[in-house]
């Protein structure tokens, strides 16, 4: 299956709800995550570019996505500059996320129709990310800048625009429930949605059964 576009990658977005944020230097263990989280209903995934070669790793791993994985969005995060995101764009990602807002990304993925979430700390930031065509805004570190809070009170003024709160966000049914009472459009979750002692056994069933919960319980 091609790559997205921009429109159908931002759908799947809001409506599956949660991103899981991921990075990992073994091919085989990525496509076992990426799988475990398609099974329990995942349908867009963040790839994180953190570790030496993480490239080599997302291009790996894409090709399995599209034929085993067909109906999810596979992005790239921690997109720092042009030049990364352009070799991400290049190897097919559907979507490119940052930490922080890089204007010089935001302009490539405009011109190449690829979604970008920059990480915005501040209603100015947010704003400004929409001017410059960020459809979908990061709120990063969300915990940290007001956790659920903190999206209700922007949204009251800006109740158009589309947030992605990463950070604080754990597979938990009161954690998620107040989540999705903000209005946020989707939460981004890492490391606790997959914890090390599954990845290490290789229960990607429990995993998988994670995923399935924390979705019942953000879109109750």
């Amino acid at each position: 299956m091609a790559k997205f576009n921009k429109i159908d990658t931002i759908n799947l977005i809001r409506t599956t709800g949660i991103v899981p944020v991921f990075y990992n230097a073994d091919v085989e263990i990525t496509k076992k995550v990426v799988k475990a989280c398609y099974d329990g209903g995942i349908r867009a995934f963040e790839f994180t570019n953190r570790g030496d070669g993480a490239h080599k790793v997302f291009e790996a791993v894409l090709p399995f996505v599209r034929s085993e994985c067909p109906e999810m969005a596979f992005g790239a995060g921690t997109i720092l500059d042009a030049p990364t995101a352009a070799m991400y764009i290049q190897m097919g990602a559907d979507f490119l996320v940052s930490p922080c807002m890089a204007e010089d990304v935001a302009a490539l993925a405009g011109r190449r129709g690829v979604p970008y979430s920059p990480g915005c700390g501040t209603v100015t930031e947010i704003v400004h990310a929409m001017e410059i065509g960020c459809d979908l805004v990061k709120i990063f570190p969300a915990g940290t800048v007001g956790g659920p809070a903190f999206v209700k009170n922007v949204l009251a003024p800006l109740p158009w625009a589309m947030i992605m709160a990463t950070g604080a966000v754990e597979p938990a049914e009161e954690n998620l429930r107040a989540w999705a009472a903000s209005g946020v459009t989707a939460v981004g979750m890492g490391s606790k949605l997959f914890p090390k002692e599954m990845i290490a056994s290789g229960n990607w069933a429990a995993i998988s059964d994670l995923c399935a919960k924390s979705l019942g319980w953000f879109r109750k």
